[in-house]
């Protein structure tokens, strides 16, 4: 079994750029252990190319009779200041996050882009076999031969799936994601002290903003300021950012577990901003549900 766990963390990534949930991809690779541990024999071949098998047939069964999941963004245009949030939408359309400690850390250091928000809600426009074969060649980098074995069809076969992958995947036309600490110091003290100035600021003038479970989003930097003003603070007053990632954040109010904010940065500010108000979030990435004492820290 020790030998299957050492695989857990690059399957992790596989099965959530797959299924776009950290929550299905975690239940999916366990399913995929659980298979192994059960049928594995050395004598089939290699460890790792048979587990990559069982994954993506766990995978594609989960996605059967599921339906594509999204960001706001993909569910209509961006609202109007002042419009109201609406009715919320099933966590089964939305793309999901994946806490960094889940997955691979040598894979995220060469591949960060490939498990942001928005290539994961591109590859859910594919289908589910044309998704693994894509992600197998263009971001796990496994030649046509190991795809075609994994799969059990010919190499013609995979790459006329990848080229029409590549073809339908919606172009997202996105910077390379960054890591700005200075950025990130400067916008957790900005929300903090809710410095509507300063946060307006530190964004990118044509910024998006969403918050899951709402379809509600926001489209540039002059929509954010309003929306911030009219607020007086609400959802931002008493907030205390804990770090949970490279560009993610737990959000407590009052203490409590509230959101998981993720950002988007480059250029030295932010492009974009998710705010998943899902409190059951905050397990996945190992944050307490009520933060500290009388000092909260």
């Amino acid at each position: 079994m020790i030998e299957l766990e050492r695989h857990r963390k690059e399957l992790a990534g596989y099965c959530y750029r797959m299924l776009g949930s950290g929550f299905e991809a975690e239940d999916a690779v366990q399913e995929t252990l659980t298979r192994a541990w059960k049928t594995f024999d050395p004598e089939r071949g290699a460890l790792r190319p048979w587990l990559y098998g069982i994954a993506t047939n766990v995978c594609i069964d989960m996605l059967r009779s599921a339906q594509r999941r999204a960001r706001a963004m993909d569910l209509g245009p961006a609202a109007e200041p002042g419009t109201p949030f609406g009715a919320p939408i099933a966590y089964e359309r939305w793309v999901y996050p994946m806490p960094d400690q889940l997955m691979d850390p040598a894979e995220l250091a060469v591949s960060r882009e490939s498990v942001r928000l928005a290539f994961v809600a591109a590859l859910q426009h594919l289908p589910p076999k044309q998704r693994a074969v894509l992600i197998l060649r263009d971001v796990l980098a496994w030649s046509a031969a190991e795809v075609a074995g994994l799969l059990e069809t010919s190499v013609p076969s995979v790459n006329s799936a990848l080229q029409r992958a590549r073809a339908t995947m919606p172009a997202t036309a996105e910077p390379r994601l960054e890591v700005d600490e200075d950025l990130l110091a400067r916008y957790v003290d900005a929300f903090e002290r809710f410095d509507v100035d300063t946060l307006v600021a530190l964004t990118h003038e044509d910024a998006v903003e969403s918050m899951p479970p709402f379809a509600w989003w926001l489209a540039g930097r002059e929509a954010m300021h309003a929306v911030l003003v009219a607020s007086g603070g609400e959802g931002c007053r008493g907030s205390k950012l804990v770090r949970a990632g490279a560009t993610t954040f737990g959000q407590y109010l009052d203490g409590e577990a509230f959101a998981i904010v993720i950002l988007e940065t480059s250029g030295g500010l932010i492009r974009g901003t998710t705010t998943y108000l899902d409190p059951l979030l905050f397990p996945l990435y190992d944050l307490p549900m009520s933060f500290g004492g009388p000092d909260r820290k």
